[in-house]
């Protein structure tokens, strides 16, 4: 049974301890954005939801409300709640006053942004991709499935895990394999990195992203990127990707696994060079990698295609003939 079809008296109920808990939490968020007009009873309400998802989700699923509670990211939840209560201070911070990341980029900014690289020389289809995007958080694409922003489970921040959304649907959009939004799920998302170690401070992160940046634009060859962008941004699967350039599919499987080890070693070298203190980069990978891969010219959508371009190929239909319009 899936997160959507838990009821509330299949999973746990709170304790009259967590539910004190709860009454803290939505105090300590109306402290934080007093602004935001939202009732302890609607907050509570749509908290509950939130954990029905969280416990009922496919990969690391809560199994209690104070493991859930450990893990909530509070104060996205609350602007969360606020939102699908139609609070219109929100809003307002959700879209233009919240930054993401180091990047300090407004969530509007971030998916006006990936917009671009999905439909490069097509503003229209730019604007469209964006505004109806607006639309989905709120109200269901089909009458057999639930309006975006009440999927979110309140265990990842959720400036970052919108912009994942908007990206993944897009691909999927692109590749003629949306269903009506039915395709996209909570755990088709990007992996939940583990917590952070205790001496990962922020200058890691970004050494990390000035060593991946370096490792694309200079170190990276042509034939490896436009194997990487097949994969990362299209989607392909291995053998999707060794029909189209007309190689075996181990092949493809032996260059990607090479790829991956060149740019782990690469970056490795740059942190030792700074001292890092590490010694599992996985973590910095989960964080950082998938953001440094969208904001990488040479893995842009018409980078690609140029690319194929000089080979005598094009990337399949149903990834080049997106609609030019909602």
């Amino acid at each position: 049974m899936t997160s959507t079809q838990l009821t509330a008296e299949e999973f746990p109920q709170p304790s009259p301890k967590v539910r004190s808990r709860l009454t803290l939490l939505y105090h300590f968020n109306r402290v934080q954005v007093p602004e935001i007009t939202l009732s302890e009873a609607a907050f509570v309400h749509r908290l509950w939801a939130m954990f029905g998802r969280a416990y009922g989700r496919k990969t690391e699923p809560v199994s209690d409300w104070d493991e859930f509670l450990r893990r909530l990211h509070a104060l996205d939840a609350f602007v969360a709640a606020a939102c699908l209560e139609g609070d219109e201070d929100a809003w307002q911070l959700l879209l233009f006053d919240a930054r993401l990341g180091g990047a300090d980029q407004r969530l509007i900014d971030a998916l006006r942004s990936r917009a671009v690289r999905l439909y490069p020389g097509n503003e229209e289809r730019q604007n469209s991709a964006v505004e109806d995007f607006w639309g989905s958080l709120l109200v269901s694409d089909s009458p057999d499935s639930i309006p975006l922003l009440q999927r979110y489970d309140g265990l990842r921040p959720l400036g970052p895990w919108l912009v994942t959304v908007f990206q993944n649907r897009h691909v999927s959009l692109l590749r003629g394999r949306h269903h009506h939004g039915q395709a996209l799920e909570e755990d088709d998302l990007l992996p939940e990195p583990d917590p952070l170690p205790a001496d990962a401070s922020p200058i890691w992160h970004e050494a990390f992203r000035e060593a991946a940046r370096e490792w694309l634009a200079h170190i990276a060859d042509a034939e490896e990127l436009l194997l990487l962008g097949l994969l990362w941004r299209y989607r392909l699967s291995q053998r999707e990707a060794a029909k189209l350039l007309g190689v075996h599919e181990g092949t493809v499987s032996r260059r990607i696994k090479s790829l991956a080890q060149k740019c782990r070693e690469f970056i490795v070298e740059r942190l030792r060079q700074m001292d890092w203190p590490g010694d599992d980069l996985d973590r910095l990978l989960y964080a950082e990698m998938a953001e440094v891969l969208f904001e990488e010219p040479r893995l842009a959508a018409d980078a690609l295609a140029r690319q194929l371009h000089r080979l005598g190929k094009s990337i399949p239909a149903p990834l080049d003939n997106a609609p030019s319009s909602a």
